[in-house]
C-alpha cells in the first residue's frame, strides 16, 4: 500500500499538468507555444507529489533542464576526449588531414593529423593505401566508437583518441 500512494500522488499531478499541456498545444504560433510550455509547472525531484507550497498555499515549482544551452558546443580540439572533458554537447564529426605521405594502417598504428590529434586503429583491420596528404574524416560510430574515413578508401577503420 506504501509503495502505491506516491503513484497515485505523482499521477493526479500528470492529470492536472495535462489541461495545460492541451492549452499549449492549441497555440499555432511557435514562440508563443514555446513559451506556453516553459510556464508549466515541472514538479520538483524529492518531493512526494513533485511540490512544494509557500505560505499562501500555492504550489511552487523549481524548473529541470535536462539540456545544455545550445550555446556551450563541444570544440574541434576536444573531440574524442568526451570521456575526459566536461562538456555534454558533441560534435558528430571532425574533418581534417594527414600531412606528409601515407602508406595504410594497420593494427594499433597512431595516425597524426594536421589538427594536432593523434588516433590509434583500435580494430585489427589493416589496409595499404598510399597517397600524399589525405583528407579525413572521423565521425562518431554507436556506443563511443569512431571511425577513420580516408580519402580514396571505402574502408573505416575503428580508433581511439589517444592525443
Amino acid at each position: 500500500m506504501k509503495i502505491f500512494l506516491p503513484l497515485l500522488l505523482v499521477s493526479g499531478v500528470a492529470i492536472a499538468d495535462s489541461a495545460g499541456l492541451m492549452r499549449c498545444r492549441g497555440i499555432a504560433d511557435g514562440p508563443a507555444r514555446l513559451a506556453c510550455y516553459d510556464a508549466l509547472a515541472v514538479p520538483a525531484a524529492g518531493t512526494a507529489a513533485g511540490s512544494t507550497s509557500n505560505s499562501a498555499g500555492k504550489v511552487a515549482s523549481q524548473p529541470v533542464t535536462a539540456m545544455q544551452s545550445p550555446s556551450a558546443q563541444q570544440k574541434p580540439d576536444q573531440f574524442g576526449l568526451e570521456a575526459k572533458a566536461a562538456n555534454n554537447s558533441q560534435l558528430d564529426a571532425i574533418e581534417s588531414h594527414i600531412p606528409g605521405s601515407f602508406e595504410g594502417w594497420s593494427a594499433k598504428k597512431n595516425i597524426k593529423l594536421a589538427n594536432g590529434q593523434v588516433w590509434q586503429i583500435a580494430d585489427d583491420s589493416s589496409r595499404a593505401h598510399y597517397i600524399d596528404n589525405p583528407k579525413v574524416r572521423i565521425r562518431r560510430g554507436a556506443l563511443g566508437s569512431f571511425y577513420l574515413e580516408i580519402q580514396g578508401t571505402n574502408a573505416s577503420p575503428r580508433v581511439r583518441r589517444v592525443l
